[in-house]
């Protein structure tokens, strides 16, 4: 079964990036195709004798738009696996990026299956989490969960879809020798982890997970982004997601961590 990947987005939010990151894990790339030609793009690319299983269609924000959803629906009826990713930004980063100003897109709300925030995201790190989302076929029946560490103070990360707070736990900014180091370094990793009330968190937060990542599957849900926060998302957030993440592999789930502001 032949995998395809529908990109789009609002303008100045990364598209073009993502779409390039793509094209370097080996998928297949077709820009601007009209969503009405997709099944038959998808023929001729799958067919021919240098064809790939992996093709990701590259849909602007222009005229075709509202073709997309029949253009799904017909790759979907072929018997192909179909995602969308769709890239949202905040209004002032997409004011700052293209001048522009923010319309809704038909992708943005229930179509999508990733909605991706690049707001805080550099193009490497965007390319980063293209890589972390997209670098393995996905099986049929899966999910895919990413982890998110982020800093209150940054603002919250707009695709998340479970945010837990642990701005709770002391914090090791305030321990000289610790405050320049983050949450994946040892002595800060001990700081946090090493705390009773850390180890009853953890414990909780893996129950429920445990309980809910189950049941988000069943719903059909392909992509549950959980963020964490901690006040600067250096230390507390990034020690916490690393744990959960370890504990969720080791129960055979398919998960990323990334740790979006631990360089600020």
């Amino acid at each position: 079964m032949s995998e395809f990947l529908i990109v789009s987005g609002l303008s100045g939010a990364g598209r073009s990036t993502a779409a390039r990151a793509m094209e370097d894990l080996g998928w297949f790339r077709v820009d601007n195709m009209p969503p009405a030609m997709f099944a038959e793009v998808a023929r001729m690319v799958t067919s021919s004798p240098s064809g790939t299983d992996r093709v990701a269609f590259v849909a602007g924000t222009g005229a075709f738009t509202e073709e997309i959803g029949p253009g799904i629906e017909r790759l979907r009826a072929e018997g192909h696996r179909v995602r969308i990713l769709f890239l949202d930004a905040s209004d002032e980063v997409l004011v700052r990026r293209f001048e522009g100003t923010r319309h809704r897109h038909p992708l943005a709300g229930a179509l999508a299956d990733i909605v991706l925030d690049t707001s805080d995201l550099n193009e490497n790190e965007l390319r980063l989490r293209v890589a972390q989302l997209f670098a393995h076929a996905e099986q049929p029946s899966t999910m895919q969960t990413s982890l998110i560490s982020f800093g209150y103070k940054h603002g919250l990360p707009l695709d998340a879809d479970v945010v837990l707070d642990c701005r709770f736990l002391p914090n090791p900014h305030w321990v000289p020798e610790l405050q320049s180091l983050t949450g994946l370094d040892g002595p800060v990793r001990d700081y946090v982890l090493g705390r009773k009330e850390t180890g009853e968190f953890i414990d909780r937060v893996d129950d429920l997970l445990r309980f809910l990542l189950p049941h988000f599957l069943a719903e059909g849900k392909s992509y549950l982004a959980i963020a964490v926060g901690c006040t600067g998302g250096r230390h507390r957030s990034v020690a916490v997601v690393e744990e959960l993440a370890s504990r969720l592999r080791a129960e055979g789930h398919n998960l990323s961590a990334f740790h979006r502001d631990i360089h600020r």
